[in-house]
C-alpha cells in the first residue's frame, strides 16, 4: 500500500476547503462600491488596468484590497469637500500603483514591490459632478500622474501603502472641489 505523505494530505485538504482558488482580492470585471450618500465611486475591468497587465507578479498584484480602498478613499474624501445638494461619480478607468515587482531581483524578492522613481503612480478615470437638481456642472477623463512623488515629502513618516495614489486623489480633488 503506498504511504501518503503528510504534505500531500496538507494540500488536498487546502484545495478541498477551497484554498487552491486564486486568490481574487481584487475583483472581477466592473464593479463599484454600494450606492450611498451623494458620491459614487466604480470601476471598470481590473483585470484590464496596467497593475495587472504589466505587473512583474501578477499574483501579487492581484493580492489585497487596493481597489476597494481606493475607491473608499476616494468617496471619504469627495464627501468631505462636496458641496450641499452636489453629487459626483467617479469611475476608475485604469491604475498603476507606485513601485513595481522585479522579478530578476530572485525568488526571495520577487513578492516585494519595489518603489523607484521610474515606477511612478498614475490613475486614469471618468467624472460627472452634477448640483442641485442633478444639472451636469462637470464632467470629463483625467490622467493623474506624478513623476515627482518620491519627492515630495508629504507622504513621509506613513507606512501607507497607497499614499503615493491617495496624495494624486487629494490633489486632484481640490482642483476639482476647490471652495470647501
Amino acid at each position: 500500500m503506498p504511504s501518503t505523505h503528510p504534505v500531500r494530505l496538507a494540500l488536498a485538504a487546502l484545495l478541498a476547503l477551497g484554498g487552491g482558488s486564486a486568490l481574487a482580492d481584487v475583483p472581477e470585471g466592473p464593479g463599484g462600491l454600494p450606492e450611498q450618500g451623494p458620491v459614487q465611486v466604480h470601476w471598470t475591468d481590473p483585470q484590464e488596468f496596467s497593475e495587472l497587465r504589466h505587473s512583474g507578479n501578477r499574483w501579487e498584484a492581484r493580492r489585497g484590497e487596493w481597489l476597494q480602498q481606493l475607491a473608499e478613499y476616494t468617496r471619504r474624501r469627495a464627501e468631505k469637500r462636496l458641496p450641499p445638494e452636489h453629487a459626483l461619480e467617479v469611475t476608475f478607468t485604469d491604475i498603476e500603483r507606485a513601485g513595481s515587482y522585479e522579478p530578476w531581483r530572485g525568488p526571495r524578492a520577487d513578492n516585494i514591490r519595489i518603489v523607484r522613481d521610474i515606477y511612478p503612480p498614475r490613475i486614469e478615470l471618468t467624472y460627472v459632478l452634477t448640483g442641485p437638481g442633478g444639472t451636469v456642472l462637470d464632467r470629463g477623463e483625467e490622467e493623474l500622474r506624478d513623476m515627482g512623488f518620491l519627492q515630495s515629502g508629504t507622504t513621509a513618516g506613513t507606512s501607507d501603502p497607497l499614499r503615493y495614489e491617495k496624495q494624486m486623489l487629494d490633489r486632484w480633488l481640490r482642483e476639482l472641489l476647490p471652495d470647501a
